[in-house]
């Protein structure tokens, strides 16, 4: 009932953060986004905790979420680069968390050699509109690739739960999507269908990996 009560307020929530970004109204996105951001924090802190160390980093890097989330939110230009410090550092405790619940596999390095591809891509493509900021998003490319990576090996690792396993990796996914869809909106084209499918993309993956931290052990 309780994780039911969660995914309603989650679904809820997002509706009206998505009305608010459609009208463009900043004094109605900031709460939304902030609420619904502090409610992957909630769930993960109401899950059951079977592997303490990984339930403290999950949430440790779900803060550093909430932090860039709410920068983001922020008009004025400074706050997009202390968005993306802030969640360069969930990355980090993503990569910590799954690092310590996983084996190097055979999907670790299938993962690795995909998502250095893919990052290479996404550099190129990004490229020609940076500007200033190719080293902060170099540095951040690489830190979320290591992220999806992560989540790769404990796709592969057999000895953990199936249910886990899929969240997290899905999870990570989808927050790397949603993240392609940040850099266009930020670099490219400034445009409602960004955040229309990169914020359901975001929070469906900040959710999965908060409700994980019940079920891998």
């Amino acid at each position: 009932m309780q994780n039911l009560i969660i995914i309603l307020s989650a679904v809820i929530l997002l509706a009206g953060l998505l009305f608010f970004e459609k009208k463009g109204a900043r004094c109605g996105v900031l709460p939304t986004k902030t609420a619904l951001s502090l409610l992957f924090i909630i769930t993960a802190w109401f899950q059951p905790h079977p592997v303490g160390s990984y339930a403290t980093l999950v949430l440790m890097s779900l803060i550093c979420c909430l932090a860039g989330d709410v920068f983001l939110a922020l008009p004025q230009e400074r706050m997009f680069l202390a968005g993306l410090v802030s969640f360069l550092a969930g990355h980090v405790f993503y990569v910590a968390a799954f690092g310590l619940m996983s084996d190097l596999n055979r999907i670790t390095f299938i993962g690795g050699a995909a998502t250095l591809i893919a990052g290479m891509g996404v550099y190129a493509w990004l490229r020609p509109h940076l500007g200033t900021m190719k080293r902060p998003v170099i540095c951040y490319i690489l830190v979320i690739s290591c992220m999806v990576c992560s989540a790769g090996s404990i796709l592969g690792t057999a000895r953990l739960p199936a249910a886990g396993k899929i969240m997290v990796f899905m999870g990570a996914a989808c927050f790397y999507l949603s993240d392609i869809l940040v850099a266009r909106d930020r670099f490219l084209t400034n445009q409602f269908m960004n955040r229309l499918i990169g914020l359901p993309l975001y929070y469906s993956g900040q959710f999965l990996i908060a409700f994980s931290v019940g079920t891998l052990a």
